[in-house]
């Protein structure tokens, strides 16, 4: 029996980054801090929230939406915090609609280690764009997400669609 082979040359930067991302502390923390967005996929920031692509994405356009503070609770955060998350989401699924064009999405949080939490100790929301169709027989027959962009060029085309709808609020009257 031949075996298929799954050419994937640019993958292998992406192996990398994770055996060195295992090492560090809260990736999050350091894309608050990051004088560089593109590099650790910063998608929005501000002083209390920070939106930024996962670097293991479910899906294509998969976005972490996260407080700028380490807290894993949302009992830990302030009003004015929780209010900020929640705007921020529906600013970010306008910016993945002009974007990508889903025809829906998922969104959710893991908290705790057992709820699928891989990063614990700060909260973060799940931004998952779905497409009908997005799924196909990879994941069943060999355990395998198929992401078919590489996540540089989804992140340029979210930004690029982030800006028109922030000029395109501006020029309203």
């Amino acid at each position: 029996m031949a075996i298929d082979v799954l050419w994937a040359p640019w993958r292998m930067k992406y192996i990398e980054y994770t055996k060195i991302e295992k090492s560090r502390g809260c990736f999050i923390c350091e894309a608050v801090r990051s004088s560089n967005p593109e590099e650790k996929l910063v998608v929005h920031r501000t002083e209390s929230v920070v939106v930024l692509m996962n670097r293991y994405p479910y899906n294509t356009g998969h976005l972490l939406i996260a407080p700028a503070r380490h807290v894993a609770e949302f009992a830990q955060l302030s009003d004015s915090e929780l209010f900020e998350l929640a705007a921020i989401l529906r600013d970010s699924l306008e910016w993945l609609r002009k974007a990508l064009s889903p025809d829906g999405f998922n969104i959710g949080v893991n908290i705790g280690r057992v709820a699928g939490a891989g990063l614990e100790d700060h909260l973060h929301i799940h931004v998952v764009p779905r497409w009908n169709g997005d799924t196909n027989f990879m994941p069943i027959v060999a355990n395998t997400k198929v992401i078919p962009e590489a996540l540089v060029d989804t992140y340029r085309k979210i930004i690029a669609a982030k800006n028109q709808l922030a000029s395109a609020q501006t020029t309203k009257p």
